[in-house]
C-alpha cells in the first residue's frame, strides 16, 4: 500500500511521512532501537529483537507490496523520527475486518505532532484497506498517548492490569482501544 503525505511541524520543520522501504532496512532497525531503549512503553526489548538490516529490509519491501498492511515512517531532514504500522489481525473471516496498530516515535520529537500525523496517516490506510476497525493496546500510564489516542477517535474497551511485565517497574496495566471505521 502506498503512502505519502508532506507535514509541517509545530516547531516549522517539514517532516515527511511515507512508505518505509526496503533501502530504509538499515535506518528503520535503527529506529527501532533507539526509541526502544528510550521508553518503557513499548512491546519489546532491544535485546529480544535479532533482526538484520537486511531481514529488515524484506519486511518492509513485503510491506510495501501489501494491500492490508503498511510501514509508514515520519522523515525529517534525512532522518528517521517515527514509525507506524498496522496489519491484519489474522486471516481467519471472523478476525480479517480489524487492523493492529503500533507506533513509536524518537523521543527528540515527541510534541511536535509526528505521533498524532502517524495515526492519522495509518487510520487513512486502514480505511483504504477495507478494514472496519483498528485497535491498539497503550500502557495506562502513558497518558500523552492515550490523550492523543482519544483526540484522533480511539475508544477504550477494556483493560489488562497485568498486561505487560517490565523489566523496570514489574507488570504494567494495558488499555485496549479501539475506532469503529465503518
Amino acid at each position: 500500500m502506498e503512502y505519502r503525505k508532506t507535514i509541517t511541524l509545530k516547531d516549522g520543520r517539514v517532516c515527511v511521512l511515507r512508505n518505509a522501504t526496503e533501502q530504509d532496512g538499515e535506518a528503520v532497525l535503527n529506529n527501532f532501537i533507539l526509541t526502544h531503549e528510550q521508553t518503557d512503553n513499548l512491546l519489546s526489548y532491544t535485546d529480544e529483537n535479532d533482526i538484520t538490516a537486511e531481514e529488515e529490509g524484506q519486511f518492509l519491501k513485503e510491506k510495501t507490496e501489501s494491500l492490508t498492511g503498511v510501514e509508514i515512517l515520519a522523515e525529517i531532514d534525512g532522518v528517521v523520527a517515527g514509525l507506524a504500522g498496522i496489519d491484519s489481525m489474522g486471516r481467519k473471516y471472523k478476525i480479517r475486518h480489524r487492523a493492529d496498530f503500533g507506533i513509536s516515535v524518537d523521543k527528540s520529537y515527541w510534541g511536535l505532532g509526528i505521533g498524532r500525523a502517524l495515526t492519522e496517516a495509518c487510520i487513512e490506510c486502514a480505511k483504504r484497506a477495507g478494514y472496519e476497525q483498528i485497535e491498539l493496546n497503550v500502557i495506562a500510564e502513558n497518558l500523552r498517548a492515550v490523550k492523543m489516542y482519544e483526540k484522533a477517535g480511539f475508544t477504550e474497551f477494556g483493560r489488562n492490569p497485568r498486561g505487560f511485565r517490565s523489566r523496570l517497574s514489574g507488570y504494567q496495566e494495558l488499555i485496549y482501544m479501539r475506532m469503529e471505521l465503518r
